[in-house]
Order: C-alpha cells, then sequence, then structure tokens
C-alpha cells in the first residue's frame, strides 16, 4: 500500500501546484477583463515566458489518474464528460488567443477580438475546473455502472454536476485564481496607478472569495449535501482555514510596505492552506457518490506491481522536471 500513498502524495503536490501556478495564469486572464487594455502588457509579460509549463502539473494529475486510479479517471471522462469538455475547449481557446495576441506580426483590430477571446475563456475555462472539482466532492455522482444504468441522460451526465453547490465552487476558483494572480502580478507593474490598481483588486477579491467560500456552504446545507458537514467536523480542514484568514493582514501590511515576495510567499501560503484543508477534508477518499457511497484510494488503486512502476517513472520525470523548471523562471523571471 506504500506505493499507492505516494502515487497520492505526488498526486497531491501536482494539484497544488496546479492551483497556485496554473490558477495564477489563468487567474491573470480573468483579472484582464477588469482592467482592460491597461493591464495587456503588464499580463502578456508577466506570463508569456511560463504559461504553458503551468499545465505539466495538470497532465501528471491525468496521467496518474489514468495508470494509477481508472475508475476516477473513468468517472471522471464519462460521467463529467462535458464540464471536462468545455473547460478544455476553454483552455484551447484561452492559449490560442494568447498566442495569437503576443506572436502575431500583424497589430490591428484581431487583436482585440484575442484578448477578448483570452479574457473570457480564462473566466470559462476556472469556472468548468472548479465544477469539476464540485462534482468530485459532492456526493451526487451516480453509483451505478454507466453502461446497466437506468437513469435518464440528465441525471447521469447532467445533474451530477450542473447544480448550486459545483457553480459555486467554479466561482470560488475562479475568484481565488484572479486573487493570486494579482498578488503576484504586483511584482511585474512598473508605475506606481498600476501598482494602486492591482492592490484595490487583491482587496475586493479578497472580499468576494469570502463571498464565494461562503456560496459553497450554503449550497451544501440547502441541497441536502454534507461537504459542509465534513468540513465542520475536520479539525485540520478548520485550523487551515483560520491560518489562511489570520495571514490577510500582513498581506495589507504588505502591500502597504510593497514587500513583493514577501506578498508572494503569503499569497501562495494562503492558496496551499486552502488546497490542504480539502485535502485533509477528502483524505483518505477520492469520489463521494449519490446515497452515501465512497471511493478510498485503496479501493480506488491499480494493482501495487503497477503503482510501482508508475512510482518509479513519477520520480524520473520529477528529477528532469524541477531543474528544467528552475531554469525557466531563473533565465526569464528573475531579476538580474
Amino acid at each position: 500500500m506504500i506505493y499507492t500513498e505516494l502515487v497520492v502524495f505526488i498526486l497531491g503536490v501536482s494539484v497544488l501546484f496546479y492551483v497556485v501556478f496554473g490558477g495564477a495564469d489563468f487567474g491573470a486572464g480573468i483579472l484582464e477583463i477588469f482592467t482592460g487594455q491597461k493591464g495587456v502588457s503588464t499580463i502578456s509579460k508577466a506570463i508569456a515566458p511560463v504559461w504553458e509549463a503551468n499545465h505539466i502539473w495538470l497532465i501528471i494529475a491525468v496521467v496518474i489518474l489514468f495508470n494509477g486510479f481508472p475508475k476516477v479517471y473513468s468517472t471522471v471522462s464519462i460521467v463529467l464528460h462535458i464540464p471536462v469538455f468545455l473547460a478544455l475547449i476553454g483552455i484551447i481557446f484561452r492559449g490560442a488567443a494568447f498566442t495569437f495576441r503576443h506572436y502575431d506580426a500583424v497589430k490591428d483590430s484581431s487583436q482585440q477580438i484575442y484578448s477578448v477571446v483570452f479574457r473570457y475563456s480564462s473566466l470559462f475555462s476556472t469556472i468548468f475546473l472548479g465544477i469539476i472539482l464540485g462534482a468530485l466532492v459532492s456526493g451526487t455522482l451516480p453509483e451505478q455502472d454507466y453502461s446497466l444504468s437506468n437513469l435518464s441522460f440528465y441525471q447521469y451526465f447532467v445533474a451530477p454536476w450542473f447544480n448550486p453547490f459545483c457553480f459555486s465552487i467554479g466561482l470560488f476558483v475562479s475568484v481565488l485564481s484572479a486573487y493570486i494572480a494579482s498578488i503576484f502580478l504586483l511584482g511585474e507593474v512598473e508605475t506606481d496607478y498600476g501598482y494602486g490598481l492591482i492592490a484595490k483588486f487583491i482587496k475586493r477579491l479578497f472580499w468576494a472569495s469570502v463571498v464565494t467560500g461562503s456560496l459553497i456552504f450554503v449550497s451544501s446545507y440547502y441541497q441536502g449535501l454534507d461537504f459542509h458537514l465534513r468540513f465542520l467536523d475536520h479539525s485540520i480542514s478548520i485550523g487551515c482555514a483560520i491560518i489562511a484568514s489570520a495571514i490577510v493582514p500582513f498581506i495589507w501590511i504588505f502591500i502597504n510596505r510593497r514587500e513583493i515576495w514577501s506578498l508572494r510567499i503569503l499569497g501562495g501560503v494562503q492558496v496551499v492552506l486552502i488546497v490542504l484543508g480539502w485535502l485533509a477534508n477528502q483524505w483518505p477518499n477520492l469520489l463521494y457518490y449519490h446515497g452515501g457511497g465512497i471511493l478510498s484510494i485503496h479501493d480506488a488503486s491499480a494493482e501495487q506491481t503497477v503503482m510501482k512502476v508508475l512510482l518509479i517513472a513519477l520520480i524520473v520525470g520529477i528529477l528532469l522536471i524541477f531543474p528544467a523548471l528552475y531554469f525557466l523562471f531563473r533565465v526569464f523571471k528573475v531579476e538580474k
């Protein structure tokens, strides 16, 4: 079983990195909805060298699920194929629009179209990634085998994710992404006006995260789900939420002092605490089914021989990925 737990640990780290770095990437596009053309140059400069590399964490997570936890992968790819498809469409449109906007040799009115597509596909993608997450933790997934189910198309492929709880998580993920992007972007702006503008967005996005986070618990309660009960019954989840909230005054202090790296570290810690609170609440289960059924990591795990080979492959990959990412950020993001 040790192989399974080690693979799950790497899966958790991959999700964590994707939320922090990929979330900041998506969040920059969401933030541009509000900054408009004023933020285009700063955002393009900030994410252009690294935006594609951030998706490596999502790829690792998908590979782990496909090989190590096929029951989870099949549920996501079959029952949740609609939100998965929509999220992927958003990611494709977002990447294509950003690339054309940034590298197109001809600068004309098409740049505005690319910008609109980039901004709203960033929001669209994060909402549906959050919806997928919500469906996995909500307890609305059908437990029957899809080939034998007597449920209707709507009951099986729409109802598990098309509900207030999942959409509230989608909104929360979008706000959280914009929040961490704003914190990271403070170090990229070159004018006092730009710094003040982003600082205002950070404060507004914090309160927006409070509102959308509250919607998660309210919708869980009114839908008759047990997510809020599981959260309130878990000391680690509550502790992570308290510590993340206690960091907020220090965020304001460092904004006023313009201590960029302290801000980035604390902002990253806040997001890490939110993800850890969710992972602790989820452990040791991967899926929650309608009617109270659960699928734990050990029930969903592939054979230990498979997990051993997968773990070795992941370790080799990590030894290659981290030095490459360090070199990438060293070249493009570290100030000379």
